[in-house]
């Protein structure tokens, strides 16, 4: 039911309309409904919130690419995030020329899996860098063969365990390579109608580049969606950086050894006597018996002790601690 107005309200309506404070074709405009297009086929289920934050996650992982695949390589690799999209999996998939490089990926605990598309000459330029080469691609595409799939999946093992980091702040996954395939039609993960968001990469070698696509299916998704936003991100990541940090500071300071010296004390001699000493001579020190002795750790004096036995081995008794302020 519409609202009724009052005839103070009608009064007032009246005495605007009249006054000309209120234009009655801007009161049919605003009141006429504004319809958006929706494309069935299409659905969007990815906004540009979460394809964002997929950016920021695979940033991430690009930097861990960048690191690691140097050490099979021996040559310096340079990681970007292109960019980011949401489209139907047909879409992706009739966009794939074979040979392809397909890694299917087992998401776990989510449900699905997730695929990694690599370019076929980063997977020859690989091959020959891994062999020994300079890593150049092959002038003409040809399918791969079966060593070749073996070297290619050895570093997509290695790519596909990185992946467990930059997804912390969201979820504890634990990605593990299917199988990888060379022909898109045997990758078909989900229905060619459903929506997938992909991230591209752009991965450079000396001269030679080439790109990584992450698929990354909505239904694999859709458990986390309300997760992929850079406010709950970034939060999430403060939270536990700052945590790590803290534990892992805390471990490194307990196996941290410090050299401790309890003195017993200081004396001069020249050269010719030091020279001279033999088993039984007696060098006098500038301290007594019943003295104390300086601790130091480091190069620090940080207590004063007496000396003793434990077992049968010598041992110091502290019997104080000397604070900054008092050491100055």
């Amino acid at each position: 039911m519409s609202d009724v107005l009052s005839q103070s309200e009608i009064d007032n309506l009246l005495q605007s309309l009249s006054n000309g404070d209120v234009d009655i074709e801007e009161m049919k405009k605003s009141s006429e409904n504004v319809v958006k297009d929706y494309d069935f086929a299409r659905p969007s289920k990815f906004s540009k919130e979460h394809l964002r934050t997929l950016e920021i996650i695979f940033e991430h992982y690009g930097r861990l690419l960048s690191t690691t695949l140097p050490i099979y390589l021996r040559k310096n690799i340079q990681v970007e995030v292109m960019n980011s999209e949401a489209v139907t999996y047909m879409e992706f998939t009739n966009a794939l020329s074979n040979p392809v490089l397909l890694g299917v990926v087992d998401f776990s605990p989510l449900q699905g899996s997730i695929i990694l598309e690599m370019a076929s000459k980063l997977g020859f330029a690989f091959v020959d860098r891994m062999l020994g080469g300079e890593g150049n691609p092959l002038e003409k595409t040809r399918d791969f063969t079966e060593i070749e799939l073996l070297i290619i999946e050895r570093i997509m093992n290695s790519a596909v365990e990185l992946l467990r980091e930059p997804w912390e702040n969201v979820l504890d996954v634990y990605p593990r390579m299917e199988r990888i395939e060379t022909n898109s039609q045997f990758a078909q993960i989900i229905s060619p109608s459903e929506m997938i968001a992909i991230v591209t990469l752009n991965i450079k070698m000396g001269e030679i580049e080439g790109l990584m696509n992450i698929c990354l299916p909505y239904l694999t998704l859709e458990p986390v969606m309300d997760k992929l936003n850079t406010k709950f991100w970034y939060s999430n990541m403060q939270e536990k950086t700052d945590e790590n940090y803290s534990d892992d500071i805390e471990v490194l300071i307990r196996r941290a050894e410090i050299p401790v010296t309890a003195v017993l004390g200081n004396s001069s001699i020249n050269v010719s006597d030091f020279a001279a000493l033999q088993v039984g001579d007696i060098i006098r020190l500038d301290t007594k018996v019943d003295d104390e002795l300086s601790v130091f750790v480091g190069n620090l004096k940080k207590f004063t002790a007496l000396p003793g036995e434990f077992g049968k081995d010598y041992a110091v008794r502290v019997t104080s601690i000397i604070r900054e302020e008092e050491d100055e």
